[in-house]
C-alpha cells in the first residue's frame, strides 16, 4: 500500500508544483514525461535488476573505502578524537565518541581533492558530458542548463563555473534550473559527511547517497519547469556543449588547489551551523515561552519549537511521499529542520533516532536519507545565488528574483527523489539497507 502511496505521491508533487508555477500555461510536458520516466528506470535498475543492485552495492563499497582512506590523515592529526565511535587505534585507546569537527568535517578535504584530481585526468568532464547529452537529447533543455545540472551531481556551488561562457545570457528559467540543481543535489565532497555519520547504522547509505544525487538532478529540472517554465528561447537548446574548465598545470597543484577549496567548505560549514543553531536556540526560547501559555490557555498539547512548526508544515509532504504514520511526524520535523539548520543537523537527528530505535518502520528512514539529501535550506539559498552572481554581477537582480522559486522546486525535488525510492521499497531489497 505505501508503495502505490509513494508512486501516487509523485505526481501529487507535481501537481502542488503546477499550483505554484509562474506560468500555468506554458510547461513544457516533455521535460515532465521524460524527467519522470529517467527516474522511473534509473530506480528500476538499481532496485529491482539484479545487475543494478550490484552496481549499487560496488558504488557503495567503493565510497566505504574511500572514506575509510580519508580518515588516515585525520587520525593522525586529531588521534583518540578522530576514531568512529567504538572503535580502538593501534594503541588500544577507545573512541571519545563521535565528534563531528574531529571526524567527519575533515573528510570533506580529502573528496575535495580527489574530485581535482579526477577533474584533472578526465575523469570528471566525461562522466558530466554522459548526464548532460542524455538531458539535453531526451527533455530538449538548454545544453548550458543541462551541463550545470549534470555537474551539480558531483560538485557543488562550483558546478556554474563549467557554464561561465553562457551564465551571463540564461533565460530565467534556466537560471532557477541551475539554482534548483545546486540546491537539490550533495556535492562529492560533503557526501562522505553524511555517509560518516550514519554509516554504522545504515551501512548502504554511500549507494543511497549517490543515486538520490543522480535521482534529485532530473527531479529539479522537472519541479524548476513547472514552478517557471521556459518563457523565452535559451541560446543553446537543443544544443551539446563542452565544459568549461581551467586545468590546473599538474597533478599536484590540483592536489592542492582543491584540499584548500576543501578547507574553505568546511569553514564555511562550521560557520553556518554556529550561526543557525544559535539564532534557533534563540527563537525556540521565546516561541516556547510564548507557546506553553498558549498551551495552557486553550488546554492543547502543541510543539511550539521551530522544529516542530516546520514539522507540522511538512507532514503531508511526508504522508505523500509514503511515510507511515506511525513515523511521518518525526521524518517531517527533520523535513522541517533541514530548511533552517542544514541537512548535516538533519542527517545527525535522524542517526539519533535510528540508535534510538525510534522508528516504527524501517521504510521510514529510508526515505528520510533520500528525502533529506540536498542543500534545500534558506543558507545555502544565500550561498547559491550569491555565488552565482558573483560570476555574472549584471545577472544578480534576476538570481534573486528567482531564488526563493528555485528553493520551492529543490525541496520538492528532494521529496519527489524519497517518493520514487519509496515506490520500489520492499522489505528484502537493498533499499532497507541492511
Amino acid at each position: 500500500m505505501y508503495n502505490l502511496i509513494s508512486f501516487a505521491g509523485i505526481f501529487i508533487l507535481m501537481a502542488f508544483a503546477w499550483t505554484i508555477s509562474s506560468d500555468r500555461k506554458v510547461i513544457n510536458w516533455r521535460v515532465i514525461l521524460w524527467g519522470t520516466v529517467l527516474q522511473l528506470v534509473f530506480a528500476i535498475f538499481i532496485f529491482v535488476i539484479p545487475a543494478g543492485s550490484k552496481v549499487f552495492l560496488f558504488v557503495n563499497d567503493a565510497v566505504v573505502k574511500l572514506l575509510d582512506s580519508a580518515t588516515a590523515g585525520t587520525r593522525f592529526l586529531f588521534g583518540r578524537l578522530a576514531l568512529p565511535p567504538g572503535t580502538k587505534n593501534e594503541m588500544g585507546e577507545e573512541s571519545l565518541g563521535f565528534i563531528l569537527a574531529f571526524q567527519a568535517l575533515p573528510t570533506i578535504i580529502f573528496f575535495a581533492s580527489l574530485m581535482g584530481v579526477l577533474y584533472y585526468i578526465g575523469v570528471m568532464p566525461r562522466l558530466i558530458k554522459i548526464f548532460s547529452r542524455a538531458f539535453t537529447k531526451l527533455m530538449r533543455i538548454s545544453g548550458a542548463e543541462s551541463l550545470s545540472v549534470s555537474s551539480n551531481i558531483f560538485v557543488g556551488v562550483e558546478a556554474n563555473m563549467t557554464v561561465l561562457p553562457y551564465l551571463g545570457k540564461m533565460t530565467k528559467s534556466e537560471l532557477c534550473t541551475i539554482l534548483a540543481a545546486g540546491m537539490s543535489t550533495t556535492a562529492s565532497s560533503v557526501l562522505a559527511l553524511y555517509v560518516f555519520i550514519l554509516q554504522s547504522k545504515f551501512p548502504t547509505i554511500a549507494g543511497h547517497l549517490v543515486s538520490a544525487s543522480i535521482l534529485s538532478a532530473t527531479a529539479a529540472i522537472v519541479m524548476s519547469k513547472i514552478i517557471m517554465p521556459e518563457t523565452e528561447k535559451p541560446e543553446t537548446l537543443g544544443l551539446e556543449i563542452a565544459p568549461y574548465y581551467q586545468k590546473e598545470s599538474s597533478v599536484m597543484e590540483a592536489i592542492i588547489n582543491n584540499a584548500n577549496e576543501g578547507v574553505k567548505m568546511v569553514v564555511g560549514i562550521v560557520a553556518l551551523l554556529l550561526a543557525f543553531l544559535g539564532i534557533v536556540a534563540l527563537i525556540d526560547f521565546l516561541l516556547s515561552g510564548a507557546g506553553m501559555r498558549l498551551n495552557n490557555i486553550l488546554g492543547i498539547q502543541m510543539d511550539w519549537y521551530l522544529k516542530g512548526l516546520l514539522g507540522y508544515l511538512f507532514y503531508p509532504f511526508t504522508l505523500v511521499i509514503g511515510v507511515p504514520p506511525s513515523d511521518a511526524f518525526e521524518i517531517s520535523k527533520l523535513i522541517g529542520e533541514r530548511a533552517v539548520l542544514t541537512e548535516v543537523k538533519s542527517y545527525q537527528d535522524l542517526s539519533a533516532l535510528l540508535t534510538s530505535n525510534a522508528l516504527k518502520d524501517p521504510r521510514s528512514a529510508v526515505l528520510a536519507a533520500y528525502a533529506l539529501n540536498g542543500f534545500a535550506h534558506f543558507a545555502s539559498l544565500a550561498i547559491f545565488v550569491g555565488g552565482t552572481a558573483a560570476l555574472v554581477p549584471h545577472r544578480t537582480k534576476d538570481l534573486s528574483s528567482v531564488g526563493f522559486r528555485a528553493l520551492l522546486a529543490a525541496t520538492l525535488a528532494c521529496l519527489m527523489t524519497a517518493a520514487v525510492a519509496g515506490t520500489f521499497f520492499t522489505e528484502g531489497s537493498i533499499l532497507l539497507g541492511k
